[in-house]
């Protein structure tokens, strides 16, 4: 279907940008799922992303969106989503929608979505461009996302897509039993994805890639 942001970049030139991005970007740099390397060879970021920036869609970096904010690298997503090892039967949150780029491959993935958005003019995008692109099981909320969705929880995985100064207490609080969340947490420039885990009441963690993400800010992460 068409997407809000409409590309006028030839769709085979897209094509096979997206298939190398899955084989160099993603394949050569150790990400073994096949169900994510499916979804992100199947969800196209150009419709993601400005017009401007249709042709470097599938670069091996952000790109901005509007409003300050960045539609993350290719990798990036891969690494956090294949981090929270997403199931067919899987409620997913994610904070920090953008225009809705990684919780289209999360829709690929789990059976619901529910992904937050700060930015009132992204939401809007975000909804309009997933509603256009199919993804009738993601839903955009514009929100505080370091407070999750308490109405709609509890969630199987939480994924953040901003970096944090800790783990949100409430995101913690909002998962299930033998859950997942995946956050970046580190200062406003630098983070490392941090790993949480809820079994039997306590909480693990375990750190993993270098990452540097816009701030999350809200009442559990940065002030504005």
């Amino acid at each position: 279907m068409a997407a809000f942001w409409k590309p006028t970049v030839d769709p085979n030139y897209l094509a096979e940008q997206r298939a190398h991005m899955v084989k160099a970007q993603l394949r050569e740099r150790g990400i073994q799922d096949e169900r994510v390397l499916a979804a992100m060879g199947k969800v196209p970021r150009e419709a993601f992303v400005a017009p401007e920036h249709a042709r470097d869609a599938y670069a091996d970096g952000p790109l901005p969106i509007g409003s300050g904010q960045t539609v993350s690298q290719p990798y990036m997503v891969a690494a956090m989503v294949e981090a929270l090892q997403v199931q067919p039967t899987d409620r997913v949150l994610e904070v920090g929608a953008g225009t809705g780029y990684e919780a289209a491959v999360l829709g690929e993935l789990a059976a619901e979505v529910w992904t937050i958005e700060r930015h009132a003019d992204l939401a809007d995008k975000a909804t309009r461009i997933l509603a256009e692109s199919g993804y009738a099981n993601v839903h955009v909320v514009c929100a505080d996302g370091s407070q999750g969705l308490p109405e709609h929880a509890p969630f199987d995985k939480i994924v953040v897509a901003a970096g944090a100064p800790t783990a949100p207490p409430s995101l913690i609080a909002q998962l299930i039993e033998n859950g997942i969340l995946a956050v970046p947490v580190g200062n406003r420039v630098e983070q490392q994805l941090l790993i949480v885990r809820k079994s039997g009441g306590v909480i693990s963690t375990s750190r993993h890639v270098l990452c540097s993400f816009v701030p999350l800010v809200g009442a559990e992460g940065w002030q504005p």
